[in-house]
This record gives structure tokens, sequence and C-alpha cells, in this order.
């Protein structure tokens, strides 16, 4: 039994060694990548931000992985793209890629073959070519408008032949790619929010007006209300809250059930409104992410917030609401 222990702990430890090793040296190549970075890679977003199509990305067996990833961080991060796979365009799906686009072209030894035609394609009617590839001096290389080359790095593969290394970093270029555009054009959470409307992000990108309630149903008195009229509203609208808004519609206080408690008295149905609320109570805009509504209510120990706009009630949010859309 011991020997079996040691023999278990010597293979994991083997593992653990070698998945180190991996990830350093996919790591220092991504390191020199960045630092190899230069004037190619600013003309190859000048070229793309330019055109006025899509991006159109290209690349036979493991790059073509790689390619269809890029496809979908730049679809997603407002970049138009589509990937197109190099025998099908061969075979019609050219026809795919129009005269105002730009093509990315993925080949670590730039002598895929299967390339030839798409690559010929963008000469013949001048759409602009960006080739990612390992050698300078290859065809793919040659051919393309802008050439951003790959550093030459040892695969992680202890044979040196699976495309490992490789593909990280040709990943890691089209994500840098991609993220750069996102800058140039002022790319923002709300765009992001718009891309991405299911699950955790969509619910974590939700505004307050996606959730706030509007209209009438908004629980709202002027200041010279009776009470006794002020809590009808306050039971009707059911928020356990009411706004009191002054001459000129402008938020200047809430009453809550706790404010109701303070000031219970035999007079409370006589007082006017203005005597009984709370002033300068705290609210969110309609532009703010559902999330910070979330965490004020949470601080504050409050289960409603209305939302403002230049100081004027637009709204009212619940907890209950971002509880139901998921907002955590």
């Amino acid at each position: 039994m011991a020997q079996s222990n040691t023999k278990t702990m010597t293979a994991t430890n083997s593992d653990l060694e070698s998945a180190r090793r991996v990830l350093k040296t996919e790591a220092d190549a991504i390191n020199t990548l960045a630092s190899s970075l230069d004037g190619p890679f600013t003309d190859a977003l000048d070229l793309i931000d330019n055109a006025s199509g899509r991006v159109v990305v290209t690349g036979m067996g493991k790059s073509g992985h790689v390619g269809n990833k890029i496809v979908a961080t730049m679809a997603s991060t407002g970049q138009p793209a589509f990937f197109v796979h190099p025998g099908e365009a061969s075979h019609g799906d050219l026809g795919m890629v129009q005269l105002d686009d730009v093509v990315i072209a993925l080949s670590n030894s730039g002598e895929t073959s299967e390339l030839s035609d798409i690559i010929a394609f963008t000469r013949r009617h001048r759409i602009g070519l960006i080739g990612m590839t390992g050698r300078a001096g290859s065809t793919l290389a040659e051919a393309s408008d802008v050439a951003l080359v790959i550093p030459s790095s040892p695969e992680a593969c202890p044979m040196g032949l699976a495309p490992t290394t490789s593909t990280t970093v040709m990943l890691a270029l089209g994500d840098a790619l991609a993220v750069c555009l996102l800058e140039r054009k002022g790319f923002s959470a709300q765009d992001f929010q718009n891309f991405h409307p299911g699950g955790k992000l969509g619910q974590r990108l939700l505004k307050v007006a996606d959730l706030m309630h509007a209209g009438d149903q908004v629980p709202l008195i002027d200041l010279e209300m009776p009470m006794s009229d002020a809590l009808i509203v306050m039971t009707q609208k059911s928020f356990g809250v009411v706004g009191v808004v002054d001459g000129s519609g402008a938020l200047a206080g809430v009453i809550t059930d706790g404010d109701l408690r303070r000031h219970m008295s035999p007079e409370l149905i006589n007082q006017r409104a203005g005597d009984v609320m709370t002033k300068g109570c705290v609210s969110v805009k309609p532009s703010q992410i559902a999330s910070e509504a979330l965490a004020v209510m949470n601080e504050r120990k409050i289960t409603s917030l209305f939302c403002v706009d230049d100081q004027k009630p637009v709204g009212i949010i619940h907890i209950h609401d971002c509880l139901r859309a998921g907002v955590a």
C-alpha cells in the first residue's frame, strides 16, 4: 500500500510539473509577443477600422478553431465578423466575402494550401488582407497587406509538434485586436449588454431603467396632501413608500413605514405629507446599472428606491425586481 501511494504521489508531481511547464512556455510566448508588437499591429487595426464592411476570418485545422474564437470575440464587442472555412470558400463560399470586407487569414506556417483560393480572391478584388503567421517570409506574409508575424517560440508539446503555444499566441493576438477595436469605437457597458442580453452577463449589466416601475405605478404625492390621502396612495401602490414632490415636480422626500411609526399619534391623519416625510432621500438614476441600485438598498437596509432624472422621479425600483431578474 505504501508503495502504491508513493507511485501515485510521484505521478501527481510529474503531472503538475508538466502542466506548469506548458503554462510557463505559453506565458513566455505571449510576453514575447507583447514586447514585439509594433507598426503592423496598428496598421491592422487601421485597416479594419477604416473598412465599411465586416471582418472575415479564415484558417485551417487548429488555426480555424482559433479563428472561430476571434470571430466570436469581435462580434460580441461590436465588430461585425464571421468565419469562412477555406475549403468551403473554394466551393462557393467566396461569395460571402464582399469588396468592403477585411480578411484575416491564420496559418502558423504561412503555407497552408487550402488558403490559396481565398488569398487569391482578396488580391484579385483588392480586399484588405491581414495575415497572422509564424513566418515572415511565408507566402501568406508576402501576399498580405499587413502581416502580423508571431515571434518564434517552442510548442509546449514535448515533441514540439502539436500546435499549442502557436495557437495560444494567435488567440491572444486576436483578443488584442478585438479589445483595441472595442476601445477605438468607445464600446460601452450598455453596448455590451445589448449584445449579451442572456445569461449572467446580461443580468449583471441590466440598467435600472430596464427594471423600474414607471408612469401611474409610481407612488407620488405633493407636499400639501393630507396624510389621510397619502396613506391611501401608499397602500394602493404596495411599495411600502411614497414619494413627495414639490411644486416643480422635484423629489423633496419620501414617507416610509418607518416614518409612519415615528409619527404615530391621533393627529397623524391630519398632518401634511411635507410634515411627515424624510427629506433628502437616497435615489438612483435610470441609467445606472441595476446591481448598483441593489447594493444601495442592501447598504441602506431599504427595499425600494426612487429613480430620478433631473431631480424629478420617473420610476421606482424594488429589491424584488432585482432578485427576480437575477441581479446580484
